[in-house]
């Protein structure tokens, strides 16, 4: 049996249709929330503040993020939320918004609620933050005992944010599948949560790969299809339950390892997260010796514009020396690639790196 896990499924409350938002005053009504801090990005917050409500009888502070959910950043909005002795915080925005929000709910022991603007992570799901530090580099996640208390998902609102963060989103939640499956696969026996965040990570895969272009296309015509709103939710929401309910077999295994290096590389940090999460399913695959299922998924990949090697990215110029570097800061101790079987040291990964490029070479000449 694997070892105890601990089930963080949901948020707890949820709910996703058009005019969402409008009801943000009466679930506040509901929890006698009567000052918030709206903590929200900066272009996003321009976009998006048309469908925010207006919210009579409750003090609002708004506060435009810095850019990263850095433990600074979190220290700031805190002393923000102190200062106006606030009863909520809400997060109107993308990943690190949310994850900046709920950093510093915590700090409060106040209710967060999260209005997402882009469907790129499942950040608005689940109950957990990534830190990075000022220069944008990843350092660290702290999971949470408190659930998100509320997510109002709008898909109009996500309909208006810029396509490719929605690709990016798609390429981070595509992933789910294949980290949680070379985890979940090498045990002898899986308890029913294990059995929840397996088959979550596969209908992650397979909505994704029937669905995506069909979304994509919908939102370029600014139409609400059925197709649209389903990928929308599984970034979100179904990407979200595959950790929620597999904890540490159900959240990143190398894939992330390999975005995690890459964020230590300056020239990659104008590259967005799943961007970069899609190319570390490819190395992870390399590792696993699957170069069969990078092919199966190649056309995928050109048909939404995800990288499939460093040339795709712009980084085949990395020298030797920082790719040595990635493929160091990779497999340090506290990575997830080390849930894969085997022993993963840092000259597999550099292997695998140079082993991509080779093939995508070749692929490219075809």
């Amino acid at each position: 049996m694997e070892k105890s896990l601990i089930v963080r499924g949901a948020p707890q409350e949820f709910e996703c249709r058009v005019g969402a938002w409008e009801a943000l005053g009466e679930h506040l009504e509901r929890r006698d929330v009567k000052r918030i801090l709206v903590i929200h990005g900066g272009v996003s917050w321009e976009k998006a503040r048309r469908f925010f409500p207006e919210l009579p009888g409750v003090e609002m502070i708004f506060e435009q993020y810095g850019g990263e959910c850095s433990f600074e950043e979190r220290d700031r909005m805190v002393a923000v939320a102190k200062t106006a002795n606030v009863e909520a915080i809400i997060a109107v925005g993308g990943g690190k918004v949310a994850d900046l929000a709920k950093a510093v709910a915590v700090c409060l022991v106040v209710p967060v609620v999260i209005l997402p603007t882009l469907a790129a992570t499942c950040a608005a799901w689940t109950p957990l933050s990534v830190m990075y530090d000022a220069r944008g580099e990843m350092l660290q996640y702290d999971i949470f005992a408190r659930s998100n208390a509320l997510v109002l998902l709008d898909p109009s609102v996500i309909l208006d944010s810029p396509i490719e963060l929605m690709v990016a989103g798609i390429g981070d939640t595509l992933a789910k599948w294949y980290e949680a499956d070379v985890i979940i696969s090498q045990l002898a026996e899986r308890s029913v949560e294990i059995d929840i965040s397996l088959y979550t990570a596969k209908l992650c895969r397979d909505i994704l790969l029937e669905s995506s272009a069909a979304a994509l296309a919908a939102m370029r015509d600014g139409e609400l299809s059925e197709a649209f709103v389903k990928v929308v939710e599984t970034n979100i929401m179904i990407g979200g339950m595959v950790g929620g309910f597999g904890d540490d077999y159900g959240r990143t295994s190398g894939a992330h390892s390999i975005h995690d290096a890459l964020t230590a590389v300056e020239a990659t940090h104008h590259l967005l997260h799943g961007n970069k999460v899609a190319y570390g399913v490819f190395v992870q695959l390399m590792i696993e010796g699957r170069s069969d299922e990078i092919m199966r998924l190649i056309p995928f990949y050109r048909e939404l514009g995800l990288p499939t090697c460093l040339y795709d990215m712009g980084l085949d110029s990395l020298s030797d020396m920082e790719l040595k570097q990635v493929a160091e800061r990779a497999t340090a101790v506290d990575e997830t690639i080390h849930l894969m079987p085997g022993v993963i040291t840092a000259a597999t990964v550099l292997r695998a790196i140079k082993e991509l490029e080779v093939l995508m070479t070749g692929v490219r000449s075809i």
